[in-house]
């Protein structure tokens, strides 16, 4: 009895829409992880490029 009730639960849980932009947002989340985990030496070396583009234009604005 307890198992039918639990599986009712269940049913009704997934039948239940209010929760979809939760499980979206979350998907959306991992999606992004597994980008920057694929990409993660490509975004290290355009991070590292800016910053020292960065660091020599401002040096040669304050001389």
């Amino acid at each position: 009895m307890e198992r039918k009730r639990g599986f009712k639960n269940f049913k009704e849980f997934l039948a239940e829409e209010e929760g979809m932009g939760t499980v979206e947002i979350i998907l959306i989340i991992v999606v992004l992880i597994g980008l920057v985990i694929i990409f993660k030496n490509q975004l290290r070396t355009l991070v590292t490029n800016v910053f020292k583009k960065i660091t020599e234009d401002s040096n040669t604005v304050m001389s």
